[in-house]
């Protein structure tokens, strides 16, 4: 689940199922009780047609935590954040695992680096802004944490061949659903 509107198709998909959902947030929901065979067959078909899977595998879960975190970190963020978040103590309070664990695992699961999917978010992000032609780079920049419209610029380029004036001016692209990044 990657925003507002899946949290809240999974929790109509928990009522359906006549269940009752103790937490639904980014990319975790859990349920009181134990679902009988039905519940779980109803649920899991309801999830299934929203594109959406029940993960019971722990360290799959975690890695669906990581990238929750991440994609609330990125996408709900607010200027000032940025400057006071050290990335590896959120994600450690977030998943409650120690960084190094959950790096090693991200990675060997993914084939990426934790950094590299943060940095492919950010990007997709400041495409979304750039798209909006609301904020001059700069105002981006600050509002991303980047350093410098020099540090955005670059970190943009290397990830997409393309300067963010370039991809200003190109012909419409298709962004990427956030949750399909990698």
């Amino acid at each position: 689940m990657v925003c507002d509107r899946c949290i809240s198709a999974v929790s109509q998909a928990i009522i359906e199922a006549k269940l009752v959902a103790k937490k639904v947030i980014l990319g975790i929901a859990s349920i009181d009780g134990v679902p009988d065979n039905g519940q779980m067959k109803q649920l899991t078909a309801s999830l299934a047609h929203l594109g959406f899977a029940i993960v019971a595998d722990k360290k799959l879960q975690v890695i669906e935590t990581i990238k929750a975190a991440i994609v609330q970190l990125v996408h709900t963020n607010y200027a000032s954040e940025w400057k006071h978040i050290i990335v590896s103590e959120f994600l450690r309070h977030q998943t409650g695992y120690d960084y190094n664990y959950i790096s090693a695992l991200f990675s060997s699961h993914e084939g990426i680096t934790i950094e590299k999917y943060l940095i492919l978010q950010k990007i997709e992000k400041v495409k979304e802004l750039i798209s909006y032609k609301e904020l001059n780079l700069s105002q981006i920049a600050e509002q991303m944490g980047y350093s410098s419209i020099n540090a955005l610029s670059n970190q943009f380029k290397k990830t997409t061949g393309l300067s963010p004036s370039d991809y200003k001016n190109a012909p419409i692209e298709a962004r990427k659903p956030i949750d399909k990044i990698l």
